[in-house]
């Protein structure tokens, strides 16, 4: 007996066919008092090349050293020699205190980059207090491109340094037609003190 799902089989005699576009686990760096967290293409059995059109890393309580510190991402076109792609970006954030005294919608002028190689900015000030942290998500489509550029989008929430819960969202560009083989993830100052960054690949739907 077979499975039939819009006019495809799934499922026939026992045999099951994955669906595609499911997200496969490459590699996860975990921080330790660390100054930077890196994936590059071909080291310690990072992928991050043609093989997956999309690519997305997954924060998970990521913890700095320092008070009211930003996490920051960049990309390298040269295994990791350099990460200064030129990016252009844009921000915005919503914020509710934990006593419910203030609340925000806003965009973020501050946070967004024009034609920049420095690194981008995916939060506010996270806070250092042993229960503070952010957790969130960063998508990068076809990196490997030689054609196009590279589009990126972000979803991250932060217990911030002044007891918020902050939701910021940063999409953009890197501006580049050369492919895009290694990222990059430290804070603005001091370390990332604990936290993991997963990377996975998503296939072709």
């Amino acid at each position: 007996m077979a499975i039939i799902s819009n006019a495809t089989t799934i499922a026939d005699a026992g045999a099951f066919s994955v669906s595609l576009g499911s997200m496969v686990l490459i590699k996860t760096l975990t921080a330790s008092s660390s100054g930077t967290l890196s994936f590059v293409h071909g080291t310690d059995g990072v992928v991050l090349d043609s093989t997956y059109p999309i690519y997305k890393f997954e924060f998970i309580n990521i913890h700095p050293s320092a008070d009211d510190n930003k996490l920051l991402f960049n990309m390298s076109t040269d295994s990791g020699s350099n990460y200064n792609v030129t990016k252009t970006s844009t921000s915005f954030r919503a914020r509710h205190t934990e006593d419910d005294s203030d609340t925000l919608l806003e965009y973020r002028t501050g946070d967004d980059l024009a034609q920049s190689t420095a690194f981008q900015r995916l939060s506010g000030g996270i806070g250092s207090d042993n229960d503070q942290s952010l957790s969130g998500s960063l998508t990068i489509y076809n990196p490997s491109s030689t054609v196009f550029v590279k589009h990126f989008m972000s979803n991250c929430n932060e217990y911030a340094s002044s007891d918020y819960s902050i939701q910021y969202l940063h999409a953009g560009y890197l501006n580049t037609t050369s492919a895009c083989d290694a990222m990059q993830f430290k804070m603005a100052s001091g370390n990332i003190d604990a936290g993991k960054i997963k990377l996975y690949g998503i296939a072709d739907s």
